[in-house]
């Protein structure tokens, strides 16, 4: 009975001497880190610099890796360990050397623009941006004037966000902004979009039992190939991205 008594009070002595333990380490540690920053565990009172003049590369820098022929314009795309926007891409054949592109890229934080040229089957990091919806309302000059759905807030934009998508801009239009840390990088419109032919020649019937496809002039002031029975007035549904005729709209 002495003996269980002595092992029961040993016991307790030892959980008394760890718990003081225990409360001595939490105090010292909670005093030698009140100064630090919450993000960057130092002492000074501010974030690092770079988190300040460029916060993406902390909170925006993941992706998805894309093929350099899937870049297209608008692209946020992470190259040498900087951040740029794709402003034009064109592809090339180099003969034997395969098949490039040429992009021209704006860095994000500097503004500086430079042209860089790499294999279409090359790797690289697609950033990912926030897409938000607007109403396209007019353009007016080198600017368009968007409404956001909901809040019916009206916002002035450059045309130029558009590229030559910008052609086909149609009045009450759903518009999606692409934006970057709170900066629009640029904006896109549905991939089909209905036009009508205002100009086209004639279709000859039987003139060659191969289909030949002709240039029209759409009301927008694009010109695309379409098939020989289209004619003038016809509405059509056309691939915004690449000009390309798609099919005859449905009356």
């Amino acid at each position: 009975m002495h003996a269980l008594q002595r092992r029961l009070s040993k016991s307790l002595v030892n959980k008394i001497s760890w718990i003081s333990q225990q409360r001595t380490f939490t105090t010292h540690t909670s005093s030698s880190t009140s100064s630090l920053h919450p993000l960057t565990n130092s002492s000074n009172n501010f974030p690092p610099r770079g988190t300040l003049v460029a916060p993406w590369f902390a909170i925006q820098h993941r992706g998805a890796k894309v093929l350099g022929s899937d870049v297209r314009f608008g692209n946020v795309v992470q190259r040498k360990g900087r951040i740029y926007q794709v402003l034009k891409s064109q592809h090339t054949q180099q003969g034997r050397g395969g098949a490039t592109i040429q992009v021209e890229l704006r860095d994000v934080v500097t503004g500086n623009k430079v042209t860089e040229r790499f294999r279409t089957d090359e790797a690289m990091e697609k950033v990912f941006v926030e897409e938000k919806p607007f109403t396209f309302l007019f353009s007016e000059g080198d600017s368009v004037t968007v409404m956001e759905p909901n809040t019916f807030e009206q916002m002035e934009i450059s045309k130029e966000l558009f590229g030559k998508a910008a052609a086909y801009l149609k009045d009450d239009m759903k518009v999606t902004l692409q934006m970057y840390d709170g900066k629009i990088m640029s904006a896109s419109i549905p991939t089909r979009v209905t036009c009508t032919v205002s100009e086209a020649k004639s279709h000859v019937k039987g003139l060659t039992a191969t289909p030949q496809y002709k240039r029209v002039l759409l009301d927008n002031g694009v010109t695309v190939l379409v098939p020989p029975f289209i004619e003038a007035g016809d509405e059509i549904i056309i691939n915004t991205i690449d000009d390309s005729y798609i099919t005859r709209a449905k009356e």
